[in-house]
């Protein structure tokens, strides 16, 4: 079983290696945010395969409210395909290891006698941000970032402007989340972006301060998948140009 991370989006940044075990799959079980592109356009048939015909794939995609398959449902096909003989990949947007369950997955394949190909993708967390323009690190603005769920551990990461904080799946919780980390001594100031579909063409980069974000994303109707940025590299994105404030000025 290959567990491939298929990289933030866009089709084109998947692995040289995930792309040459994909084309050879059997079969794919695939996440919402994978290249779906890649899917899209059909996949050959393993080389020497007998019916010549694209993999079979099936939708494991995990959405709020809306599961396809549970994640013991997900590692049991995964197991069951592979014992069958069947090449199997198991497709996931950005990096299998990162906020991904990918740990999960091949655990669950292993205590089963399958083995696991880890192939790592670039993850969203990182490569996100520099779709508009953001690096997590950079001389004089941050030595270092943190990468969480928006809605766990936020009362315990770093509380600097020099520190980039990093929220996947945050969305739906945003409000909440600001209020934590506002709580907790964060700098309302702070500035902040968030970027929906990161490398789609519909890619959105919306800026603005921390104690302004919730009101600012209800206003445009940020949406998910979303990236969020904290910390005060996100002044280096040509899109900090046009930061957006709720109320008084609090540039």
């Amino acid at each position: 079983m290959a567990l491939i991370g298929g990289g933030p989006g866009a089709a084109d940044l998947i692995t040289v290696r995930g792309q040459r075990l994909l084309a050879q799959a059997d079969v794919v079980v695939t996440d919402a945010l994978a290249p779906r592109a890649l899917l899209d356009k059909g996949l050959p048939g393993p080389a020497g395969g007998a019916s010549g015909v694209g993999a079979e794939i099936i939708d494991a995609s995990k959405r709020r409210g809306s599961h396809t398959m549970d994640q013991r449902d997900i590692d049991a096909v995964l197991v069951e395909r592979a014992l069958r003989g069947q090449r199997v990949v198991r497709l996931k947007g950005g990096d299998p290891y990162v906020l991904g369950r990918g740990g999960e997955e091949a655990a669950a394949c292993r205590s089963s006698g399958v083995p696991v190909e880890v192939v790592p993708g670039v993850t969203s967390a990182v490569a996100v941000p520099a779709a508009a323009g953001i690096p997590v690190t950079h001389r004089g603005l941050s030595r270092g970032f943190t990468v969480v769920t928006a809605h766990a551990d936020l009362g315990e990461v770093p509380r600097r402007r020099d520190h980039t904080l990093i929220l996947l799946m945050g969305v739906t919780h945003l409000e909440a989340s600001v209020g934590v980390l506002l709580e907790t001594g964060h700098d309302p100031a702070t500035p902040v972006a968030v970027i929906e579909r990161g490398y789609h063409p519909d890619q959105r980069v919306t800026t603005t301060v921390l104690r302004c974000l919730p009101d600012v994303a209800a206003r445009v109707g940020v949406s998910a998948p979303a990236v969020i940025v904290i910390g005060d590299v996100v002044t280096v994105s040509p899109a900090w140009a046009d930061r957006v404030t709720a109320g008084p000025t609090a540039d």
